[in-house]
């Protein structure tokens, strides 16, 4: 494996540690966030002066010479699969893809391939620049398996290290799709009663609470208000179903983006998702609310109704506002169209 040798000074006034000098002075076109200094210090690849220093917390005075070999990005131990993608843009840096439901974003127990990332390794190929040392495309965010939608993955590091801040500090833009039992409106009476939830001007449902693994199912995340993390999701009533309402289709927006955040939310509120098998379970619709094959269309729907519609964000290096939007896909299409029949 070849390696490349980036020299540089420290320039005036540097923190106290040898890590955060580093990222703060280490050439910007070289990417190297400060996780992958230390651990590049730790594995004996930075001399100042000369001399190894293998301790992050070092101190290092200003002018001092840095020289720090990296090794050329390997190739990752996930294999490329040739899987077809939806690619709603892509360039040197990054790579969005309208993720169809039913795919598992990144290899794990239980799913070890016909994930995102084995379809974009071999997409992309070699256009992969590394990402932490190694040819993969940067996972900055992920959506469920059953939900489907906008993604946007990272190609180069520089890429990964900026949109991985942009979701750090909640400034990217996500708007998601749902179908959810009921219709969360500011009129029912019975909304004002449960903790953490509110409105704001123009119907807008908020929910704010904190989200941890559940006790006893690790498979779900369960509302807490001690504890666990900070979560706070938005919704608006799109269209009603049924008379009277009985089902929803609504627009959520999130604030922070945590694991099953949007479907824990909503089924707290008492509007869980049509068709999550974790979240929503079934419910029985009023026999004259919808026509009959309304009813079948609900009861059979297989994932959750959620679809990442809007993915807005910076690009990370050229600094260009970004903004895309995914169309419904099919089977929440013939569910609301279902929904739409007129009751005989």
């Amino acid at each position: 494996m070849g390696t490349r040798l980036i020299e540089f000074q420290i320039a005036a006034a540097p923190p106290p540690r040898l890590d955060k000098a580093l990222a703060r002075d280490v050439p910007a076109e070289e990417s190297l966030s400060r996780t992958r200094l230390a651990r590049l210090i730790g594995e004996g690849a930075v001399t100042v002066d000369g001399a190894v220093v293998d301790d992050p917390k070092a101190k290092v005075a200003e002018d001092a010479q840095i020289a720090i070999t990296v090794a050329e990005a390997e190739d990752s131990h996930i294999g490329p699969e040739d899987i077809p993608l939806d690619v709603v843009y892509e360039d040197d840096d990054l790579i969005v893809i309208n993720k169809p439901a039913g795919m598992v974003v990144h290899p794990a127990p239980g799913s070890p391939n016909g994930t995102l990332v084995n379809a974009l390794l071999h997409h992309c190929g070699d256009d992969l620049s590394g990402v932490g040392g190694v040819k993969r495309p940067g996972i900055v965010h992920r959506i469920d398996k059953e939900t489907s939608g906008l993604l946007v993955v990272a190609k180069s590091d520089a890429a990964h290290h900026g949109l991985a801040a942009q979701f750090e500090a909640h400034s990217v833009e996500r708007y998601y799709r749902a179908v959810c039992y009921g219709v969360p409106d500011a009129n029912d009476p019975r909304l004002r009663g449960i903790k953490g939830v509110s409105f704001e001007p123009g119907n807008i449902m908020r929910l704010t609470t904190q989200l941890a693994r559940h006790k006893t199912d690790r498979q779900k995340q369960a509302v807490l208000f001690h504890g666990g993390r900070h979560a706070v999701t938005r919704s608006r009533i799109v269209e009603v179903f049924g008379n009277p309402g009985a089902i929803s289709l609504v627009e959520c927006w999130l604030e922070t983006g945590r694991t099953h955040q949007i479907r824990v939310h909503m089924a707290h509120a008492g509007h869980g998702l049509v068709g999550d098998p974790v979240y929503g379970g079934k419910r029985k619709l009023a026999a004259r609310a919808f026509a009959p094959t309304a009813v079948e269309a609900v009861q059979a729907f297989p994932r959750q109704a959620l679809h990442a519609a809007v993915l807005g964000f910076e690009h990370p290096v050229s600094g260009a506002d970004l903004r895309f939007e995914a169309p419904l896909p099919e089977d929440m299409e013939r569910l609301l169209s279902e929904l739409r029949q007129p009751v005989t």
